[in-house]
């Protein structure tokens, strides 16, 4: 008789976990505190809602993003398919409406008979009751992480993250931008504003003067590198924003036929095209000076906000110190994480992590041995990081060719172009993968469940 498995958070880790136990027969409890407590990011009750971007980052073929995506799609995920069905028009990117692609998610989890959907806030976790998936995400109540310091036996890790602005389309003066996708990859999806220097220096200007939400010492926050404001990365030079979120390399005007000197881009945000996202430009000021400030941006002197910049901490664990390559807790074998909590960053990582602990809780409900992926897939790259990284210096990390394992010396002398040595690398990967998948995959028959204890008053999810 299988217990069920207990997941806490049905965001993109949460909600995928719950559906890689359920697709195999083993039935889940799936705790989501929204919206009996919001959070300061979330928008709706809805789960796997998006709360930063909507983009899932680059599907070309042989990238480090396309090649994650490739092995969840291989591998059953269920938001990889929601996202093919929910893709708005994004160049080379996979970009998802956002709205309707929470809601496929929320319809998908209610519908799945093994999965029962509790509205709930957890304030425990019975590491020796239940097999638990921990996927609160990084906007975890403080209750909840209080359990998890408990567990964890160490201090908490967190570092701060901020949400893009939404314009919407109708107040876009198109007069002003033009469409294209960077080197011409892809189709030309992108709103693209331009700047000469003058603009940009104004533009500039004013975001140094600007008024942040908060007055603390900015040096002490704890920024993720590759999600800083905006106003941050100004701060580290005046042509920083430049060769960052503004970088107008590939990206020709096709009214003047030359290269602008700073470029803002624009990013659709869902199947109506009626809003789009402002493409890396996550900041912490005040609302109005928002709106005064980007209103700078040539195309956007009228725009109208759907919403504004903002700001929130991020919360996640010291995974090398805590974690085995299968997820799970070292001193808490039943404990497994799952998602930005676990040290990885972005929501295609967080989907990936979801999968595979919930591959694993599976296994273990069978009484069976969690097999770890293999190190030269992209998935064994992300737990291998999660679990080896310097554990006094871990920061959360995207999926990057720096994280897979590279081909041999011999192949590396004997193969010099870049591209090549990606395709060997993807094709190995995946080679790897589909060996794993054979025997990773439990299938499991349906039995009565039993009902877990003490998990009533739940937790959040990203």
């Amino acid at each position: 008789m299988h217990k069920p498995i207990v997941i806490i958070g049905a965001g993109l880790a949460g909600s995928e976990a719950a559906w890689q136990c359920s697709r195999r027969g083993v039935p889940v409890k799936l705790f989501e505190m929204r919206p009996m407590r919001s959070t300061a990011a979330h928008q709706t009750a809805n789960l796997a809602e998006l709360v930063c971007s909507n983009s899932l980052k680059s599907d070309t073929e042989n990238t480090a993003p396309w090649l994650l995506k490739e092995e969840m799609r291989r591998a059953g995920s269920l938001l990889m398919e929601i996202a093919r069905q929910t893709a708005v028009p994004a160049g080379h990117a996979l970009a998802v409406d956002r709205e309707k692609f929470a809601e496929a998610v929320t319809a998908a989890i209610e519908s799945e008979p093994l999965i029962e959907l509790r509205r709930e806030e957890v304030t425990c976790i019975e590491e020796d009751a239940a097999i638990t998936v921990v996927a609160a995400g990084p906007l975890t109540s403080d209750v909840l992480t209080s359990e998890i310091l408990r567990l964890s036996g160490s201090a908490q890790l967190y570092f701060y993250d901020s949400i893009s602005p939404i314009v919407e389309a109708d107040s876009i003066d198109m007069s002003r931008v033009y469409l294209a996708a960077r080197y011409d990859k892809g189709s030309p999806d992108y709103i693209n504003c331009p700047m000469n220097k003058e603009e940009y220096d104004r533009f500039l200007d004013a975001l140094l003067e600007a008024q942040s939400v908060d007055a603390k010492d900015w040096e002490n926050l704890n920024y993720f590198e590759s999600c800083l404001p905006i106003e941050e990365i100004a701060r580290r030079g005046r042509d920083t924003l430049r060769f960052g979120p503004m970088k107008p390399v590939g990206l020709r005007n096709p009214h003047t036929g030359t290269i602008p000197y700073a470029v803002v881009q624009l990013r659709q945000e869902n199947l109506r095209a009626d809003s789009y996202n402002v493409v890396g430009f996550q900041n912490h000021l005040k609302f109005g000076e928002q709106a005064r400030i980007l209103r700078l941006i040539p195309g956007l002197e009228n725009a109208k906000f759907l919403r504004y910049g903002q700001i929130h901490r991020n919360t996640y664990i010291n995974g090398p110190a805590l974690l085995r390559e299968t997820l799970q807790m070292k001193r808490h074998p039943n404990v497994l994480f799952a998602g930005q909590i676990s040290g990885v960053e972005g929501y295609v990582e967080s989907i990936a992590t979801g999968l595979l602990a919930g591959i694993s809780a599976t296994a273990l409900a069978i009484h069976a041995e969690p097999i770890p992926p293999p190190r030269a897939t992209a998935f064994g790259a992300l737990v291998n990081y999660i679990c080896h990284a310097d554990a006094k210096n871990f920061q959360p990390a995207n999926i990057t060719f720096d994280l897979l394992e590279p081909l041999d010396e011999e192949a590396r002398r004997r193969i010099r172009d870049k591209k090549q040595r990606h395709g060997l690398v993807c094709k190995r990967a995946l080679e790897e993968l589909d060996r794993w998948l054979v025997t990773a995959l439990p299938e499991v028959e349906e039995e009565d469940t039993e009902s877990t204890s003490c998990l009533g008053n739940g937790s959040s999810a990203t």
